[in-house]
């Protein structure tokens, strides 16, 4: 059967459907997850805005990651909790193509911003005496826009080229979200044109960040090993150490889940993966920032005690 795109109206994300006993524990653990993204994240930004140390390049990307975290769960989670606890699984056809999109947007947004906190850290380290001048305001403010606009129009086109085509079979979505490798499967013919423009997507979208990011480090690295002092090059390491983590971390996860061999089996499998770059980067990057950087946790500190004195 052959079902036109106009007669699509909904579509079922079936989520962890196969499941039931375990959707009410799903949801009350995935909620915890989700509270605990907003708290964390909600807290960076509110701290870096604070505290006068903490206005420089470095936290004002951090404030825009959290940003981009924070919008980038919403679009996920929200839909995913209504699901675990109703009978009715379906998203609309617009509201399928929003989360898609939206989650490909900041998605692309998150890897160009971690290559502009990169180059931060590269013009913090090798360059320092430039560092003001180089990383000015409106450098500082172009890069971020840069980062939140740079996917948009590929995006948007790839959104479009695959809610323009014709579905056939099924309108359910073996997924707990509207993710472009489980829609497409629902994509009448042949959908190879759609994975090639996938592919040039993460060349461009995900290769490209990650190349910059990774020279300059390789920079970073030089920069470090040249210097005299042992402690000199702990303290300068420690600058950029949680960005580091913030990469690993975000790349790993896509990595693991985009870069596997492709099986029409374990669908389970794949979306218990697809938890790892949708929620444990968002989780983990409030933590990682908070226990690895002084900076920040003093600042922590210094809110919390005020707020708790304000209620004394």
């Amino acid at each position: 059967m052959r079902v036109n795109k106009s007669t699509v109206n909904n579509f079922l994300l079936l989520g962890f459907s196969n499941l039931p006993g375990l959707e009410g524990l799903f949801f009350y653990v995935f909620l915890s997850i989700y509270v605990l993204i907003l708290i964390g994240n909600i807290l960076i930004i509110t701290v870096t805005l604070a505290d006068q140390a903490l206005q420089n390049p470095m936290y004002f990307f951090l404030r825009n990651l959290s940003c981009l975290e924070v919008c980038c769960t919403s679009i996920i989670i929200p839909k995913m909790l209504e699901n675990l606890l109703s009978d009715d699984k379906t998203i609309s056809f617009v509201g399928c193509a929003f989360q898609m999109s939206g989650f490909l947007i900041t998605g692309a947004a998150e890897c160009f911003l971690l290559a502009a906190m990169a180059y931060d850290r590269y013009v913090a380290i090798c360059r320092p005496l430039h560092y003001t001048l180089i990383m000015s305001s409106k450098m500082c403010f172009g890069l971020v826009v840069a980062s939140w606009l740079a996917g948009i129009p590929v995006q948007l086109a790839q959104t479009l080229q695959v809610f323009t085509s014709y579905f056939c079979n099924s309108s359910e979505i073996n997924h707990f979200f509207c993710d472009f490798p489980a829609v497409v499967k629902l994509v009448c013919g042949d959908t190879s044109i759609n994975e090639q423009i996938a592919l040039v997507e993460v060349a461009l979208l995900g290769i490209i960040p990650f190349a910059l990011i990774f020279m300059s480090y390789m920079c970073i690295a030089s920069t470090i090993l040249k210097m005299q002092s042992v402690e000199g090059r702990k303290k300068t390491f420690s600058t950029c150490s949680s960005h580091l983590m913030v990469v690993m971390l975000f790349y790993g996860s896509g990595i693991t889940v985009y870069l596997k061999p492709k099986s029409n089996h374990f669908h389970d499998t794949d979306k218990l993966l697809s938890l790892l770059y949708t929620v444990l980067p968002p989780l983990l990057n409030p933590l990682i920032y908070s226990l690895r950087n002084k900076e920040v946790r003093a600042a922590l500190r210094g809110v919390l005690f005020s707020s708790h004195f304000s209620h004394v």
